[in-house]
């Protein structure tokens, strides 16, 4: 193994900042493969997912409304427009080739698209199928098929729209996917007339951001009375991982260089790191509606903030009183009311242990990050969803755990995918601060052996790739979790073009 890495390879790593440890632990993940999950059950209404009742709503508004505490909003926009646009590439080469436009996209695409948000008549109208693909599509026209979705038109108002929402500076205006993120961050993630947005970018994706944001952010900061402060991130190259060749061997490149690939959404667990604020509100850049559908959207914003406030403020509280309780018998009643707390919160069960351990185990159980997920009902959307699993120490926890995380010879396991009753739409409110008002090391919580492995390939020749653990799935493994019903109308992402025919989006 030490023959790999000669002074080229050596070197590369020093300038990438991966140690030669973090390569031989990747290489080995490749060999090994990494362990199924031990699923119990999904989590549904009946245990693992919050159905909050009017009187519960109430309360966490009256928290939301009240807290001082500083929240920003973390947006993962790294990635390119390019799979959204699919359907349009195949139809390109369908009518390259000779085809009719019946034959691919093309037709519904031609048909709608007036109601696309970035049409405009000057530009499209008079012209073929094949020069209006190729004018959304190419790189030196509009270049939608290569920028990333935070900055394509998803939706456009006319006057009628715009003065429902009491918007008068403005008779008619198009909006990006990161405008509609503007605006949904003033209606519910402003402390004192401060918006706090951290978007994660590619590199080369990052001046297009920037020149987005400076020409719209004095219309948005004036129309609903906030300051923005932006930050734009970028995926750090020391969270990239190793190739292999299919035999598991490294993949050298011709230059003499190892491989390396972008190490999934996991990476941004580092981001998220970096973030100093006592509430993170994380959503998906292509989540997004109309303002004229938002009212729910940021109302259960507030009712998910304030749930996390509520467990937050009971958990520090436990912690507190951990420190501080010595008489024996208060202690073993305070051990057993926390028993019952976590297990009704968070749906950790514990053990049975010596009581003498049980504070100590207590302690380290509720001293983590907590999150609570919004979670929508299952309508068939592809992605991971609300499982109940056992650990190693012998608890249960909540996880959102994808398809490949589960053993697909496993009949039951199966049968508890496919049947679960919720979602994940990614809709995450984070606590990333401890008891004492330090930050968490939030890298401490991810769980190695939740990673994936998948097929890529690179210059005509097959590879193996390995992605670190999901944001939101082993990188958050060891946080405490609650899940919480939300309305699907929360819940719009922007998969392909088509999905902005719908009504939300139009």
């Amino acid at each position: 193994m030490n023959s790999l890495f000669n002074d080229q390879i050596s070197a590369q790593l020093q300038n990438l900042g991966i140690s030669v440890e973090k390569v031989t632990s990747q290489l080995e993940n490749f060999k090994t493969g990494f362990p199924y999950l031990n699923v119990i059950s999904a989590a549904t209404p009946a245990k693992g997912i919050t159905v909050m009742d009017e009187a519960q709503i109430s309360e966490s508004l009256n928290l939301y409304e009240s807290s001082q505490l500083k929240i920003a909003k973390f947006v993962p926009a790294s990635g390119a427009a390019s799979r959204m646009f699919k359907d349009l590439f195949n139809a390109v080469d369908t009518l390259e080739k000779g085809g009719s436009p019946s034959e691919c996209a093309a037709e519904k695409f031609v048909a709608n698209i007036k109601d696309f948000a970035f049409y405009t008549p000057e530009e499209f109208d008079g012209k073929s199928e094949l020069e209006i693909l190729k004018k959304v599509l190419d790189a030196d026209q509009m270049g939608y098929g290569v920028k990333p979705k935070g900055v394509l038109k998803f939706h456009k108002y006319n006057a009628q729209e715009l003065k429902d929402l009491s918007i008068s500076d403005i008779s008619e205006e198009s909006r990006t996917a990161f405008e509609e993120h503007l605006v949904e961050g003033a209606l519910y993630a402003q402390k004192g007339g401060v918006v706090e947005i951290i978007v994660s970018v590619s590199p080369e994706h990052q001046k297009g951001f920037e020149q987005l944001f400076d020409s719209v952010k004095e219309k948005y900061e004036n129309r609903y009375n906030v300051k923005y402060n932006i930050n734009f991130t970028q995926q750090m190259p020391s969270t990239d991982t190793v190739a292999v060749n299919e035999d598991n061997t490294p993949f050298i490149k011709s230059d003499g260089n190892l491989l390396f690939r972008p190490g999934g959404h996991g990476a941004l667990i580092y981001n998220l790191n970096e973030i100093d604020a006592d509430v993170v509100i994380i959503k998906n850049i292509d989540n997004v509606v109309k303002q004229s559908y938002i009212e729910e959207t940021v109302l259960w914003k507030k009712i998910v903030v304030g749930k996390l406030l509520q467990a937050r403020a009971k958990t520090f509280k436990y912690l507190e009183q951990l420190e501080s309780v010595s008489d024996e018998k208060e202690l073993e009643n305070l051990c057993n009311e926390i028993v019952k707390y976590i297990d009704n919160e968070y749906c950790i069960t514990i053990p049975e242990m010596p009581a003498s351990e049980l504070p100590k185990f207590l302690k380290n159980k509720l001293n983590r990050p907590i999150r609570v997920c919004g979670m929508v009902k299952n309508v068939g959307e592809p992605g991971g969803g609300p499982f109940i699993i056992k650990e190693e120490d012998g608890t249960t926890s909540l996880q959102i755990l994808e398809s490949v995380q589960l053993n697909p010879n496993d009949p039951k396991v199966m049968e508890m995918f496919h049947s679960g009753t919720h979602f994940n739409p990614v809709d995450l409110v984070c606590s990333l601060k401890d008891y004492k008002g330090e930050k968490f090391d939030l890298p401490a919580f991810v769980d190695p052996k939740a990673g994936f492995i998948s097929s890529k390939s690179y210059e005509g020749r097959s590879l193996k790739a390995q992605e670190l653990p999901g944001l939101w799935n082993g990188a958050m493994s060891d946080w405490n979790t609650i899940f919480v019903d939300v309305p699907l109308i929360t819940f719009n992402p922007v998969k392909t073009i088509f999905d902005l025919l719908r009504k939300e989006h139009r």
